[in-house]
């Protein structure tokens, strides 16, 4: 390429070109896009089809919180053996591959055991993929515009979270018209439905992603490495840790809304809103989330992230608010899943951001599984203890507490930057 770094013959290694903007982001872009179209209407429709299940929220907290524990556990042996073996395009296809598979056995689910296999084969191969697809990304851009090719990333990421779920709530007013022997059926056809662009997603990667160059190491033992990571990378670890403690799956904040709803509209209604919010939310999320990368190559990404952080305890506390006054406001609800739009943009972009600049590259795959080991180990405890405090004493307490535990989170990263 002529806009390769000249010192790349002389060092003999390939430096990716000038421009951030290529066929692997791209492709990785367009692949994220039709992966969370699959699953994300999955997401924004599952807590009315528990509710048309009887399935109580704490339920759906461990549900939420065993499937991000198994991403997140995953994502440490998935970033190892591609640092060690180099297979990196082939485990993210399998990653892909696997969310259909998680949808087919929801859409089946009659009760909370399938429900729970199918989310957990979903998230397992989003661990398995994620911290591997970063990898590729950040090898084929130059260190100084990996806030705008993350942004990208994660902007077109959440353009499927927004078409799919708002195809989805209407595909489920429209399912609804049928007459279904159960209610659940409607559900069920929609998850079927959501196979498409699963599919979709797998044959994209496929075709559009190259992996750049990568060098296996099969010297690297995962807990001599781990042991190896910078301090201050570990540090950084231990602030996303106490943050992700407090850091609920969003499926909690729909059945908020959807709770705080249904005196007013009935469950159905009250759902198919509390999904539009989310989607409002994923609106937001993929507005900010280039501009949330530019803000971050210009001043740093270290500051931009607290101040995502802060966000999130914002977004909490509110929550707590709104149920603290019982409060049926559409304007008051959408502000909440607004800011979570905003918090969620700063987090995704610029958590794998931070991790680029702290850790070797030739480890940069295991850092990206330390990462979401912690993110998904915390979650795991976040929103199953949301779940439990909501069930066994309130909503309230449940989201106040999530908030003190992301604020101390926030402190703890302000001093680690």
């Amino acid at each position: 390429m002529n806009d390769a770094d000249p010192n790349a013959q002389e060092t003999g290694v390939p430096m990716p070109p000038t421009g951030w903007f290529n066929r692997t982001v791209a492709g990785a872009g367009i692949t994220s896009a039709l992966g969370d179209f699959a699953y994300e209407t999955t997401t924004v429709i599952l807590p009315g089809f528990l509710a048309v299940l009887g399935i109580p929220a704490a339920v759906l907290g461990i549900i939420e919180g065993i499937a991000d524990a198994v991403a997140s556990f995953t994502k440490m042996f998935a970033g190892h053996i591609a640092d060690r073996f180099g297979h990196r395009k082939a485990l993210v296809l399998v990653g892909y591959g696997l969310t259909p598979v998680g949808q087919a056995l929801i859409a089946l689910a009659v009760g909370w055991p399938l429900l729970l296999l199918g989310r957990t084969v979903s998230w397992f191969g989003k661990g398995l993929r994620g911290p591997l697809r970063d990898a590729i990304i950040v090898q084929a851009i130059r260190p100084e515009t990996r806030g705008r090719a993350f942004g990208f990333h994660r902007a077109m990421d959440t353009v499927g979270a927004i078409f799919g779920p708002f195809l989805g709530i209407a595909a489920l007013g429209w399912a609804q018209g049928f007459d279904w022997p159960d209610p659940a059926d409607a559900f069920r056809l929609v998850f079927w439905l959501t196979l498409i662009p699963g599919g979709l997603a797998v044959l994209a990667f496929l075709t559009l992603v190259r992996d750049p160059e990568h060098s296996p190491n099969p010297e690297l033992r995962l807990i001599s490495t781990l042991r190896g990571l910078p301090a201050r990378f570990k540090r950084y670890l231990g602030a996303v840790g106490v943050f992700g403690l407090g850091d609920f799956s969003h499926s909690l904040l729909i059945l908020a809304a959807t709770v705080l709803l249904t005196a007013q509209m009935g469950v159905v209604q009250a759902a198919q809103v509390a999904g539009l919010l989310y989607v409002w939310r994923n609106v937001v999320q993929v507005v900010a989330s280039y501009p949330v990368g530019v803000l971050a190559d210009r001043l740093g990404p270290g500051r931009v992230l607290v101040a995502g952080y802060a966000l999130g305890v914002l977004t909490a506390a509110l929550m707590a608010t709104a149920f603290a006054f019982t409060t049926e406001s559409l304007w008051f609800l959408g502000l909440i899943f607004a800011i979570a739009g905003l918090y969620v943009a700063v987090q995704e972009a610029l958590e794998a951001t931070v991790t680029a600049g702290m850790v070797p590259e030739d480890r940069l795959s295991t850092g990206y599984g330390a990462l979401g080991t912690v993110n998904g180990a915390a979650k795991l405890i976040s929103s199953s203890a949301v779940g439990i405090l909501w069930t066994l004493a309130s909503p309230l307490v449940a989201f106040a507490v999530a908030a003190a535990l992301m604020a101390a989170g926030t402190l703890a990263l302000l001093r680690v930057r």
